[in-house]
């Protein structure tokens, strides 16, 4: 058991928090402050004026990213406010920088009010080559994060909705695979109906699972359409159905996905599934149903939970770096449909290769292959990079909102690997490694 004490001395010690501002470029003689400076910084000022496309090659702002929140949904804390925030949105920083050397500056505003807010962090657009909106509640956060990507012009990411979204399609199809189903024949009941859940539903739906198999539960039962003053993103969800309970609607499921809170799934409910359930329950740090629990019931599941110390873990750093890594370098203006899916696919496809001695070390374990223990990459493996920064940056391309697109691809893959021996990850990544064959022939559109 962790000392209550020990996180608290982490945070303080030394210079307080977890991020620094770091030049990167010398600052040692007068030359350099002429450079860095005036006069010499009138010039990139210029060529930005005449061209801001240029504001790319001059400054960091493709590189850079605004973690934002306001406060109103942290972990599960509840609505704490923007100052307490703060610690989290350093953390998710730390995360950015970490894992695809993407430089943050966390936000924390002082605004609940959702047309406001997003006058806020409109105005932003000059400083940051992308949004990512964090702990906002839901419903405000659907309408804000819609808002913001229709009238910005740089990739805005909601990572409670689609993070979560992406890394659970990811295990999906491949718990699908594992048990021989296909997506348009499954039933998959939701404990939980917020923001995440109806992200991983809309995207459940993009991989082929059917809208009337998809069952949404909340505090008051079965998201149902004789429900009223439904909210917009639910509504989309609403069944026709005179079940009115998740014990009800749970018989003969496929798939539970838990975005809920401890407990929820009750044993009972479990061993009403059908044969080779697949169960992702994930509310953290307690699961809807123990871990131990639920295989002590059933054997024959696949589970996974938002718990390191469980096989399976369904960690939304498996996504955020790596999809904005991709987005950042083409220069993309969205982050769409196509290439949330490409992120997943990759992930999925990843879970499929072999895993280096180096990783399962770190995580305890003498290997790693792909089945029911095993249908997501673990977050420490280097080749996440490699395989989901490529899908996405390809599926900017591809679906049109890429402004400075790639076309040399193997080139980029190497660019990935050189960022990770700088980062000095070089456990499982060779700079002659065959880059990672991500899906070429993705459903995208414009």
């Amino acid at each position: 058991m962790v000392s209550s004490q020990t996180p608290l001395e982490y945070h303080s010690q030394g210079r307080p928090g977890k991020i620094a501002v770091t030049p990167t470029k010398p600052c040692n003689t007068q030359k350099d402050l002429a450079l860095a400076y005036t006069p010499g910084v009138a010039e990139p000022c210029r060529e930005i004026e005449r061209d801001p496309n240029e504001v790319a090659r001059y400054t960091a702002r493709s590189n850079l990213v605004a973690v934002i929140t306001n406060g109103t949904a942290v972990l599960g804390l509840g609505n704490i406010g923007p100052l307490a925030a703060k610690p989290v949105m350093e953390g998710k920083a730390v995360l950015f920088k970490e894992f695809a050397d993407i430089d943050v500056f966390d936000l924390e505003i002082n605004e609940s009010d959702p047309d406001r807010f997003v006058s806020i962090v409109k105005s932003l657009e000059p400083t940051f080559g992308g949004i990512n909106l964090e702990d906002v509640k839901a419903p405000e956060c659907f309408y804000i994060e819609e808002q913001l990507t229709r009238q910005m012009n740089i990739p805005v990411f909601h990572d409670d909705q689609h993070g979560t979204a992406i890394i659970s399609t990811a295990a999906l199809l491949n718990a699908l695979e594992i048990t021989n189903r296909r997506p348009d024949e499954v039933k998959v009941v939701f404990s939980g109906a917020g923001a995440a859940a109806v992200a991983c539903a809309r995207m459940f739906l993009g991989v082929g699972v059917k809208k009337e198999n998809i069952f949404l539960c909340d505090r008051q039962g079965v998201v149902t359409t004789d429900r009223p003053n439904l909210e917009l993103n639910r509504a989309f969800f609403a069944q026709d159905t005179p079940h009115k309970t998740m014990k009800q609607v749970i018989r003969g499921a496929h798939v539970f996905v838990g975005l809920s809170g401890k407990g929820l799934f009750t044993p009972e409910m479990l061993a009403m599934m059908a044969d080779n359930a697949i169960v992702f329950a994930m509310a953290n740090p307690d699961p809807e149903i123990g871990y131990h629990e639920a295989l002590a019931i059933r054997k024959d599941i696949i589970m996974a939970t938002g718990r390191s110390d469980y096989p399976n873990q369904v960690n939304n750093v498996l996504g955020f770096p790596f999809v904005f890594r991709g987005a950042l370098d083409v220069g993309a203006t969205k982050i769409n449909e196509a290439m949330k899916l490409a992120a997943a696919q990759a992930l999925a496809g990843l879970a499929k290769e072999k895993v280096s001695l180096s990783v399962c070390q770190a995580y305890g374990l003498k290997e790693l292959y792909f089945g029911p223990d095993y249908i997501i990459p673990k977050p420490l493996d280097s080749r996440v990079l490699l395989s989901v920064a490529p899908a996405v940056a390809r599926a900017a391309v591809e679906s049109g909102v890429a402004k400075r697109p790639l076309t040399d691809w193997n080139g980029y893959h190497k660019q990935l690997c050189h960022l990770l021996v700088q980062k000095g990850r070089r456990d499982d990544i060779l700079e002659e490694q065959e880059p990672y064959s991500f899906p070429l022939s993705l459903a995208v559109s414009k």
